[in-house]
């Protein structure tokens, strides 16, 4: 029996390793935040919610089943926390019964009483699932729930209830034990087997047997027939024993499945909750197929910013369809990063399967997220801050696949303005030229030069809003790239140059416009 809530044909996978390039991606958008807010401390949320949006979706279809169940958590938050909570009463019950035991499989009737310990206190639990599947069933519409519910009354109903019971009480042995065996080679006896009881009464009323009955009585102080006997019983428990730790194993397996999955989704509804309180919206974003070049939001925010600050965070519209490579200039401290991470951030959760921190959202599904974040200057002083950057950009075109995303920060800045404008140039046409997205918000004015001169169709160029009194209100508009981010008015504000103006740093600004 499978949950099937994460994917419609197959399990979900919570187990795996990360890749180097991701732990940038990690640091670069901040996801920790993300998952911190969805797991609200519980671990297994952190470990499904990560492993989740970390092993991105690339079909439509599956990303709207994930969306459907999602919208179904959301409606119905007591039933899935419920189901939650029997889910982990399950595994807790498992480790209570196993705990300390320490049985060999090599026999049958220790592993024979712990199953059947671990089974009998599974028996309420399933009976409250499969009445909350009759229950709730009707209440719920993605293919996802319907078909676990449909699963939980078919496989797990009156009958099969009562036959764990039933089963539970015979392997008790209260009226003695039933077994069969042959003789074999050496008139050793070979193939034995548990009987079960047949008809009422008592459990050794034999069948009819044909010809001369034997058997033999071990007197109580006949420890070497006593020890013989306990043998003899252990092996032919030894089966039934397997079978029943085999049937616990499964119980618990899909439990331990439908934890995981739910873990998901209660972080996803946790996170709607607290973008909520903050008075931020989301959206059921709208997953267009691996090849299109769509990308067009409204309302998009940052919801990692959010969740570290009180403050009210701008939100941006984007309208980018048909373009490949889009390019962020404008003033320092205008938002410039706040944007990248935003696009990079809904990718990802739209990929999830996850609502997304926008009014509305729609993109192309990508081969993968990838950032190239500028780097603080390696503090042991093997290499340069350059020679770094090149070497992450190295790393990063080794996993690059057509259809790609790839966020570039300030990449290529720690060189001077001719050097880093010419290798950024080349490393942008060429990934355009192979089918990768890119968006790279950066000061280097002759790299958007060259972008506009080359690429005029597939470009699109943003910039950072300023207003005349110098201001930033955190604004992203498509417009022309400016020759000047402002720099000596930021440090003209910083160090508070005596005598300094708003007239003198709008003089300065001019300058500088002037002279690039």
């Amino acid at each position: 029996m499978r949950a099937l809530l994460m994917f419609p044909d197959r399990d979900f996978e919570v187990a795996r390793e990360d890749a180097r390039i991701e732990h940038d991606v990690i640091e670069d958008l901040d996801l920790a935040t993300l998952w911190s807010a969805m797991a609200r401390g519980d671990e297994e949320i952190w470990r499904s919610s990560r492993a989740a949006l970390l092993a991105s979706l690339e079909s439509p279809d599956e990303i709207r089943h994930r969306q459907a169940v999602y919208l179904d958590c959301l409606a119905h938050r007591p039933v899935i926390e419920e189901l939650y909570q029997l889910a982990g009463d399950v595994i807790a019950e498992k480790k209570r019964s196993w705990r300390g035991i320490g049985v060999s499989s090599q026999h049958g009737e220790p592993l024979l009483h712990a199953s059947m310990r671990e089974l009998s206190s599974y028996v309420g639990i399933l009976h409250r699932l499969h009445q909350l599947a009759k229950e709730q069933a009707d209440a719920f519409s993605s293919d996802g729930f319907v078909r676990l519910f449909s699963t939980i009354r078919d496989e797990l109903g009156d009958a099969y209830l009562a036959a764990i019971n039933q089963h539970l009480r015979r392997l008790r042995f209260r009226d003695g034990m039933l077994a069969s065996a042959r003789l074999g080679e050496g008139n050793e006896g070979v193939d034995y087997v548990l009987r079960a009881p047949r008809g009422r009464g008592h459990l050794l009323r034999h069948p009819m047997m044909k010809g001369p009955t034997f058997s033999r009585t071990i007197a109580r102080e006949d420890n070497a027939g006593g020890e013989a006997l306990s043998g003899l019983r252990d092996r032919m428990v030894s089966l039934a024993a397997n079978a029943l730790a085999q049937s616990a194993d499964h119980i618990v397996s899909f439990f331990t499945a439908l934890r995981d999955e739910l873990a998901f989704y209660l972080g996803c509804c946790n996170l709607h909750d607290d973008l909520l309180a903050r008075g931020q919206v989301d959206c059921q974003p709208d997953p267009e197929p691996i090849g299109s070049s769509a990308l067009a939001a409204t309302g998009l925010y940052e919801p990692c910013l959010v969740l570290h600050t009180s403050q009210h965070v701008v939100a941006n519209d984007l309208r980018a369809d048909g373009r490949t490579v889009l390019v962020v200039t404008g003033a320092n401290q205008g938002g410039k990063s706040t944007f990248l991470r935003s696009i990079g951030v809904a990718q990802l959760m739209m990929q999830a399967g996850m609502p997304v921190a926008a009014a509305s959202f729609r993109t192309a599904i990508v081969r993968g997220v990838f950032t190239h974040f500028s780097r603080e200057e390696d503090q042991t002083m093997t290499r340069g801050k350059f020679d770094e950057e090149l070497q992450r950009m190295r790393a990063i075109s080794g996993q690059l696949q057509p259809n790609a995303l790839l966020l570039c920060n300030e990449s290529f800045s720690s060189t001077n303005e001719r050097e880093g404008s010419e290798i950024a140039a080349e490393i942008v046409g060429a990934l355009n030229e192979a089918g990768v997205r890119v968006v790279f918000v950066t000061h280097l004015y002759e790299l958007c030069r060259h972008l506009y001169e080359r690429y005029p169709c597939h470009t699109l160029f943003l910039r950072a809003e300023r207003r005349s009194d110098g201001s930033r209100p955190f604004c992203i508009a498509e417009a022309e790239p400016l020759a000047t981010s402002f720099a000596k008015e930021l440090y003209c504000r910083t160090f508070a140059c005596p005598g300094t103006t708003a007239d003198d740093i709008a003089n300065v600004n001019a300058a500088n416009r002037v002279a690039s």
